[in-house]
């Protein structure tokens, strides 16, 4: 049972798993850097516990000062929300060696396919369907030439030890592989302290579906249906919506190989397996993500199910609250990402927040850590809030967004609401028939500069 919780994470996500723990009258502590001495989490947790400077290294990122606030403070239980050590393996290993239940899988479930060419393998093996690639990563731009003349290009240059967007780069011939193969590997270095990257046969018309999956200790796993998250910039998602605009029967064919995927790791916890879905509705397992992720609240809203609940009560060794029979989609949610970013290259930004608004109504759900007078640090990612609208219809939700992002006002810090207003208004967005490149093939209206 989880006794006291160690909220290992910060901003908006810290404030959700706060939100659950008081939900199941959990006692929380949160830790913070110093660069989030004033943030919302900090100021309303029960207890909080600073683990070092503003770079990620010195805090976030550092097992020692986290695992020491947790003993400290008298701690049974670590969340790590997302991003930072959330699929750090040596990390959840280190919770178990201290006796601190980390709220996620299993340490041998997180490594299996942490490495993306690893999980590209084991979801193989398990009879999910994968793109053509690479025989593992790729040590020498010979290697990955060869491999690329045996796939066939367009392809595809990915960081094996993360996600995100950092590390990818597309090829069209062997000169473009060239030119990003270097590039691709310090990028992946940089942001993951390892160059090993992998190349898979890259789809130019493509949506991006994921399926939230659900797991607990008593071998139970079942699927809360799949998301949409083709609206990207820097292969880095900015919209998301649930149900996606897919076919039923490939809908129900890729919501059976999620959970066959899950189950070939014995997952416990709440995981996500992404796929790329072609315009002929064959699809392709891509990564898998052993986390809360950050769109999770878009799945909440269509199924009623309260997905960081789950994984508390999980650790705490209940079993599921649902089972596949009694799980129903209803309705259609759609979640905007409000980015500190400026210019067309939605370059991230840092700055006060001067005067706040947020929008409410209907239909509509704020996850924020913001406040007038709130500094965006410089340190961190760039997400400032997530706003959800849900209707009974796609069109009612995305009537809704409409009026909840003309509702929105953040000066101050220059932010993804203008061009998101535009997605909101755009014909191709609304007829739901759009792929990946969504934004480069648009020129819609970016934040101002």
């Amino acid at each position: 049972m989880v006794k006291k919780l160690l909220i290992a994470n910060r901003g908006e996500i810290a404030l959700r798993i706060m939100r659950a723990c008081r939900d199941l009258q959990i006692p929380h502590v949160v830790v913070f850097s110093e660069a989030d001495r004033e943030s919302l989490p900090v100021l309303l947790a029960d207890e909080k516990v600073c683990i070092g400077p503003a770079p990620s290294p010195k805090s976030y990122l550092s097992v020692p000062n986290i695992i020491s606030a947790a003993l400290i403070t008298g701690c049974d239980s670590v969340h790590p929300g997302y991003g930072f050590l959330a699929e750090d393996h040596y990390f959840a290993e280190i919770c178990g060696k201290y006796n601190l239940t980390f709220v996620g899988p299993s340490t041998e479930s997180i490594a299996r396919v942490g490495n993306k060419t690893e999980a590209r393998a084991a979801m193989s093996a398990a009879g999910l369907p994968v793109l053509a690639g690479s025989d593992g990563s790729v040590s020498s731009l010979d290697e990955a030439q060869a491999a690329a003349k045996r796939i066939g290009y367009p392809v595809i240059l990915k960081a094996a030890a993360g996600g995100g967007g950092r590390g990818m780069h597309v090829a069209e011939d062997s000169d473009e592989l060239a030119a990003g193969f270097s590039l691709a590997r310090s990028e992946a270095r940089a942001a993951f302290d390892s160059d090993e990257v992998y190349l898979e046969k890259f789809l130019e018309s493509c949506r991006h579906v994921e399926v939230q999956v659900l797991g607990d200790s008593f071998g139970s796993i079942v699927h809360l249906g799949e998301r949409e998250c083709s609206i990207q910039r820097r292969h880095q998602k900015l919209i998301e919506e649930a149900p996606s605009n897919i076919d039923p029967g490939v809908r129900a064919r890729l919501g059976q190989a999620a959970v066959q995927g899950a189950r070939s790791l014995d997952y416990v916890s709440a995981g996500t397996l992404e796929f790329l879905v072609d315009d002929f509705g064959e699809f392709y397992f891509m990564e898998m993500n052993t986390r809360i992720q950050v769109e999770h609240g878009v799945t909440e809203l269509v199924t009623g199910v309260d997905i960081v609940r789950e994984q508390l009560q999980i650790a705490s060794g209940e079993r599921l609250s649902v089972n596949q029979d009694n799980i129903e989609l209803s309705g259609h949610a759609i979640e905007c990402r409000i980015n500190a970013e400026s210019g067309r290259d939605f370059r991230p930004v840092a700055g006060t927040i001067k005067r706040l608004f947020l929008p409410g109504g209907p239909g509509v759900r704020v996850d924020t850590h913001l406040y007038s007078g709130y500094t965006v640090p410089a340190h961190y990612d760039s997400l400032m809030a997530k706003i959800m609208t849900v209707g009974a219809v796609r069109e009612e939700c995305i009537t809704r967004m409409r009026r909840a992002l003309q509702e929105t006002v953040t000066t101050g810090v220059d932010n993804t609401v203008p061009v998101l207003l535009d997605v909101m208004s755009d014909p191709t967005f609304l007829t739901g028939q759009f792929h990946t490149d969504y934004f480069s093939s648009r020129d819609l209206r970016p934040a101002p500069a």
